[in-house]
């Protein structure tokens, strides 16, 4: 059964800046810069049987989000794995999610963020599966999102940034409101982009066709899932997508840590099979995570 108790009503361990205080106790004040002008990076990440899945490549990711963001995190890649660890074990989990968060502090207030100071928190939790599994079994209902992928001149879209969730938080409800799972995102362009949190894949004549992540994140699941498709001998293309051509897709499917491989049924007026090459990959994905298959 889903934990419903608020995020900030539970019990077990937080690691803050070198330490694990009581979950409780993990605060931050209200005028901490991050809060006020979206200075903040995090990551996602699952712990399967004990194990965080690629780890070090998340770690490393946190670190560059933050460089993107002008702040630089004192703690190094192999640190911030050994700390991740440390709390998956002090909360005794197995199988979790974990976040590590860093921001800057409330040294300073205003739009400068000279004279304030990055923080690190990393918090993991129980999470079963990001969408319920009886809807995703069938596939998810995609809107199509209002609001667009910004052009990489105007944001740093390469960043884990808090600040770049905001659309998706507004394109996600605006989904829910209308019946729908979850947002097709396009960018600036009106190219195809990717999902409100994940990353979008189609299957056409035995294909596999991705978005060019030029304005958004190239996720790591993303990789992975290319590189599984690859050690198959699918094609694998990463190229502009319009939205005209999804007409001629036939299979679809979101990537993401927490999604993981999720099938997609429809996109907006675009509707899609759930076939046997993504049926394929999400096992092999599983089978990877769960250390059934060797990579």
């Amino acid at each position: 059964m889903a934990d419903v108790r608020s995020f900030d009503d539970r019990d077990g361990w937080i690691w803050i800046d070198g330490k694990l205080v009581p979950w409780r106790e993990a605060n931050v004040h209200v005028l901490t810069h991050a809060m006020h002008y979206a200075s903040s990076v995090f990551e996602g990440q699952r712990a399967y049987g004990g194990v965080i899945f690629k780890l070090s490549e998340h770690s490393a990711r946190l670190r560059k989000s933050a460089e993107i963001l002008g702040f630089e995190l004192p703690w190094t890649v192999e640190e911030i794995d050994a700390a991740c660890n440390e709390v998956v074990k002090a909360n005794g989990f197995t199988d979790a999610y974990v976040r590590p968060v860093a921001w800057r502090g409330s040294e300073q207030m205003g739009v400068s963020p000279k004279g304030t100071k990055p923080h690190l928190a990393i918090a993991a939790w129980e999470w079963g599966k990001y969408f319920a599994p009886e809807i995703a079994a069938k596939g998810l209902r995609l809107d199509i999102a209002p609001w667009r992928r910004p052009a990489p001149f105007t944001a740093p879209v390469h960043s884990k940034a808090a600040g770049l969730y905001m659309i998706a938080t507004l394109s996600k409800k605006h989904a829910d409101e209308r019946g729908y799972d979850d947002a097709l995102m396009f960018d600036w362009r009106g190219q195809v982009a990717e999902a409100t949190g994940a990353n979008a894949f189609f299957i056409k004549e035995g294909q596999l066709i991705t978005p060019t992540p030029d304005c958004f994140l190239n996720g790591i699941t993303r990789q992975t899932v290319m590189d599984l498709a690859r050690r198959r001998g699918v094609e694998v293309i990463e190229r502009a997508i319009w939205p005209e051509e999804l007409e001629s897709f036939e299979q679809m499917f979101i990537t993401g840590s927490a999604a993981e491989v999720t099938f997609i049924q429809s996109a907006g007026p675009w509707n899609f099979e759930i076939g046997d090459l993504s049926r394929q990959l999400a096992k092999d994905y599983d089978d990877l995570v769960n250390r059934r298959l060797n990579y």
